[in-house]
């Protein structure tokens, strides 16, 4: 059996427009004009913390993104799945994976909270071991390995039988610093980062990674 870790962003639901609503409201807050849907995507995957700083821009007093993050906070908790849906074939996927006896888990830069209430409003939370967010292992996140060795731990799979399946970059260097394999997404927010960072295989659908599984 396999151990399937899972980005959240990106790889499992399609949150792109809440995210994107939530950041412009947060520079509304602090008196800032929007920014371009795309350009906020590119900002996702390392963290609420590091979004908000990179929608204020680098330069923004600390005191400013303190502010700017409480109020992001506050505002995503409550719009956070207005619009957010599970990508084509997730629940399929994940429904054949569980019942085959693979286990699976969510690691994500995400906030833990968030993460495990998204996961109980679409249905999902039973199919995972563990959901770990991006304060679960504070101050590490991903790329840092210790989410993936922490549930290595936890179920005594293999690094050879694991697999970290995510959108980015991110989660393919974390795959990396674990020793493990690493699925890239091409639906996802930022597959153009594969050619810097290429996953071991690419699937453009989830159907195919469990055909890859099962084959």
């Amino acid at each position: 059996m396999h151990l399937l870790i899972f980005d959240l962003d990106g790889t499992l639901v399609d949150s792109k427009q809440d995210l994107i609503d939530s950041v412009n409201a947060t520079r509304g807050y602090m008196n800032l004009s929007p920014l371009p849907g795309e350009l906020v995507a590119k900002y996702v995957g390392r963290g609420a913390q590091a979004l908000v700083r990179s929608a204020l821009g680098e330069t923004a007093p600390e005191a400013d993104v303190e502010r700017a993050h409480t109020f992001f906070i506050k505002y995503y908790g409550e719009h956070m799945l207005d619009k957010t849906v599970l990508y084509d074939g997730v629940r399929e996927a994940l429904d054949r994976l569980r019942t085959k006896g693979h286990t699976l888990a969510v690691l994500t830069n995400k906030p833990v909270k968030f993460s495990e209430r998204m996961m109980a409003r679409l249905g999902l939370e039973q199919h995972f071991v563990r959901i770990y967010g991006g304060n679960s292992f504070e101050p590490k996140k991903k790329p840092d390995p210790v989410g993936i060795l922490t549930l290595l731990g936890e179920t005594g799979i293999s690094k050879a039988k694991t697999i970290m399946v995510g959108d980015s970059s991110v989660d393919i260097r974390t795959a990396r610093n674990a020793g493990v394999q690493a699925c890239g997404c091409a639906w996802g927010f930022q597959p153009e980062t594969f050619t810097a960072e290429p996953p071991d295989f690419l699937i453009d659908h989830m159907s195919q990674l469990v055909e890859r599984i099962e084959s």
